[in-house]
């Protein structure tokens, strides 16, 4: 069965940071290009990084770059979102997607284009 599983979400203080990570099952990662996206209340997706199947080429939305890093361990099957200086506009649920690897597109995150889920990690930023 495959399967994204996000973790590492939680409350943390405007500031402050946090480490996200989605393990997969069921499929090998080096087969995908991977990206984070997140939901807000009230908001639409948005992609929040994306990057290749070997984590040499990421792409950051406007909002989160120098704050946020994707990286991928590929022999653990596992993406990472490092955020840091958060903000409470960073609230959201955070879920982890993968497309295959041919299908990455450099320069953008578009959700509609992955088509492998997780579940989500809520993240609340407080002020």
């Amino acid at each position: 069965q495959v399967q994204l599983k996000e973790s590492g979400g939680g409350l943390v203080q405007a500031g402050g940071s946090l480490r996200l990570s989605c393990t997969a099952s069921g499929l090998s990662l080096v087969d995908y290009a991977m990206g984070w996206f997140r939901q807000g209340p009230g908001k639409e997706r948005e992609g929040v990084s994306c990057i290749s199947w070997s984590g040499g080429i990421t792409h950051y939305g406007d909002s989160v770059k120098g704050r946020f890093t994707i990286s991928r361990d590929n022999t653990k099957n596992t993406l990472y979102l490092q955020m840091n200086s958060l903000k409470p506009e960073d609230t959201a649920n955070y879920f982890c997607a993968a497309v295959e690897r041919m299908q990455f597109r450099a320069g953008y995150c578009p959700a509609k284009e992955y088509n492998i889920w997780g579940q989500g990690t809520q993240v609340t930023v407080s002020s």
